[in-house]
């Protein structure tokens, strides 16, 4: 038998910090939602779920900056999200600078200093509101800058125009997409 624990509190080392449930699917969005509102204010084109070249990886959001370089925000909903992760080193390789957003609740003494910190205030929207209110969120602290290799930055570039075009094209003709994954099953 399976418990559930979406729904149990993170502990956190600071008792008078704000608590949210570990992992919950809600707090993940409204952290997401906030971000990308962050992006979008910072001129930032922002993908979410982008798959990376390396095996099986995703990042959460892949920002595309104004000066072309690349930054990866890794969403962690709580503490046990953030404990149990142990991929997201990997994400280093991948970008320019890497993020950690997280809501006003999680222990930020457990981020690495050389990683980015966006904090969301989660906790001042009313879970009624989250669908149509974004929450406020700010950079803490700005990330180590990890330069990328010229051969894997252009193939992440290509691979970031592909994924956007690909994605606005399932928007603009759903039709046409299930279309051509049919044609393909059919290959």
């Amino acid at each position: 038998m399976s418990t559930d624990l979406s729904d149990i509190p993170c502990q956190s080392p600071d008792k008078n910090s704000v608590q949210s449930p570990c992992g919950l699917p809600e707090t993940q969005l409204a952290i997401r939602r906030a971000v990308l509102g962050l992006c979008r204010t910072m001129n930032w084109a922002a993908i979410n779920e982008f798959a990376l070249p390396a095996a099986g990886r995703r990042a959460d959001i892949m920002a595309l900056l104004p000066d072309h370089s690349l930054t990866c925000i890794e969403i962690k909903s709580g503490l046990r999200d953030f404990q149990t992760d142990q991929k997201w080193p990997e994400y280093r390789g991948w970008s320019d600078r890497l993020f950690f957003a997280v809501d006003d609740g999680f222990p930020l003494d457990l981020i690495p200093p050389d990683v980015g910190l966006i904090v969301v205030s989660v906790s001042a929207v009313p879970s009624a509101f989250r669908d149509s209110i974004l929450a406020e969120c700010t950079i803490l602290r700005e990330p180590a800058l990890h330069k990328l290799a010229p051969a894997r930055r252009r193939t992440l570039l290509h691979l970031f125009a592909t994924t956007a075009a690909s994605r606005l094209m399932t928007l603009e003709d759903p039709a046409i997409t299930a279309s051509l994954r049919a044609a393909r099953r059919t290959d």
